[in-house]
């Protein structure tokens, strides 16, 4: 149409210049098409990219020299429903580190040495709530391995997992570490916490294994991984690890606050069932005998709605508000007998021996 711009593609301004340049009309060799009208100002014509800093380049970090120091020391771990991994942490006492759900209601633990050497073990002492333990076997003179500070862990470090994947014997896979003082909930609703997250493959059979850094300091313990999820593995961090690693060792359980109930997390269902006049809440099972609870007037079938100032709609909930407090500590609770709501207060005690 007259008066407007008409479109030209480039095939056509090309086959232009073809036929100016054959007609005798050249484009000049140092022709340059002149810069904006807006932009002379900005033109900066001596411009290159920053030149890179004189530090060399940095190479992998030797992985082998560290398996060499480490993987003696790492275990495989068999029971008669579990295959899992552990590291030895005293060789003149025979002490090993693991994961507590590998050795959980084990009657027979056999321990197989990376060189092929093979021990029987025993429960020193496990703790559930932590997912750790430590068993021991009659033997010495064991390579052993140090524990370092994961508190130092740097985002981007790198880190080895070595463990007894898919009970296949001992394997390497190594990684970076991706997060830092991370809380994950496990298939059965409990929570672990202060757990390192890696890109180092962690499989079946690797629990309890050791996560080590460059040094060949255990940083972690491989304790679980979000499954469907890649390169998403989970170690309890050595920092939070050692203490209930030690308590194990001198007295085979871990002190805590202690209310003494044993609770299950209510739903509709077993409201229903139990003709109770709430759907939400703790449910008691049982009080135990001589407890804080059983001093503090509650009994079985109450409903705990509330601990301090804290609402509680699960059992994990009012595990989580107990270990809150401390040794000693006068707490209010809120629970519903029927169709009444009262409030009582319990000073908590020290967690019994498992044994007691």
């Amino acid at each position: 149409m007259r008066g407007k711009f008409k479109y030209i593609s480039p095939f056509l301004a090309t086959l232009a210049l073809i036929l100016l340049s054959v007609s005798g009309c050249t484009v000049p060799e140092s022709f340059t098409p002149p810069p904006p009208s807006n932009a002379t100002e900005t033109i900066e014509p001596n411009w290159t990219f920053p030149t890179t800093d004189n530090q060399s380049s940095t190479l992998l970090p030797n992985f082998a020299a560290v398996v060499t120091k480490v993987k003696p020391a790492v275990v495989s771990v068999t029971t008669e429903v579990a295959k899992g991994s552990g590291f030895v942490i005293d060789g003149e006492q025979g002490y090993i580190a693991t994961n507590e759900h590998v050795v959980a209601n084990a009657q027979n633990i056999e321990v197989t040495m990376d060189n092929g050497e093979t021990f029987s073990a025993n429960v020193v002492g496990e703790d559930a709530l932590t997912d750790l333990a430590v068993i021991k076997v009659d033997a010495s003179d064991l390579p052993y391995t140090h524990l370092g500070n994961s508190s130092s862990l740097a985002i981007g470090e790198w880190v080895l997992a070595i463990g007894n994947a898919f009970g296949m014997g001992l394997r390497v896979t190594e990684g970076i570490v991706s997060g830092s003082n991370v809380t994950i909930t496990l298939l059965s609703g409990e929570k672990l916490y202060a757990l390192i997250e890696t890109t180092a493959a962690i499989n079946p059979g690797n629990s309890g294994g050791p996560l080590v850094n460059m040094k060949g300091e255990v940083v972690g313990i491989t304790s679980a991984k979000i499954l469907g999820a890649e390169n998403m593995g989970y170690a309890i961090s050595s920092s939070s690890a050692k203490p209930i690693i030690e308590d194990l060792i001198r007295q085979g359980y871990i002190i805590r606050p202690w209310l003494g109930v044993h609770i299950q997390t209510l739903d509709w269902l077993t409201a229903w069932l139990n003709n109770l006049s709430v759907s939400e809440g703790v449910l008691i099972a049982e009080v135990v005998p001589g407890s804080p609870a059983e001093a503090a007037g509650l009994k079985k079938g109450d409903v705990i709605t509330k601990f301090q100032d804290k609402e509680i709609d699960t059992a994990q909930a009012l595990q989580e508000a107990i270990l809150d407090c401390y040794i000693g500590e006068k707490v209010e609770i809120t629970f519903v007998r029927g169709r009444v709501t009262k409030t009582t207060h319990a000073v908590l005690k020290q967690s019994p021996s498992p044994w007691s």
